[in-house]
């Protein structure tokens, strides 16, 4: 079981608390997470990717055991803690200002 954070307006949209609990099929990769993700709660379809492209949307950044992995590939391995549950795999949104 993958746990996952998410930040206060996609909690909103997906009418959870804190974090969502996600069955993954498969290797915990960012793909796998964000289409278990979406298909849990369909509201969020569009909201944390293009839903053309796939790519993150700006503004959203993801994080796994304290690392930025907002720039990796969506296809690589996430670590074990992720996989096994003991850690969440965060999405946050980025503060952008000037």
């Amino acid at each position: 079981m993958v746990r996952v954070f998410l930040p206060a307006h996609l909690r909103t949209l997906a009418h959870v608390r804190d974090e969502v609990q996600l069955e993954i099929q498969g290797p915990a990769t960012q793909r796998s997470i964000l289409d278990a993700l979406e298909a849990a709660y369909p509201a969020l379809r569009g909201t944390i990717r293009d839903h053309v492209t796939q790519q993150r949307r700006p503004f959203l950044r993801f994080f796994a055991c304290e690392q930025d992995y907002s720039h990796e590939s969506p296809d690589a391995p996430l670590p074990e803690a992720i996989a096994s549950g003991a850690e969440p795999f965060m999405i946050i949104g980025a503060i952008a200002g000037g």
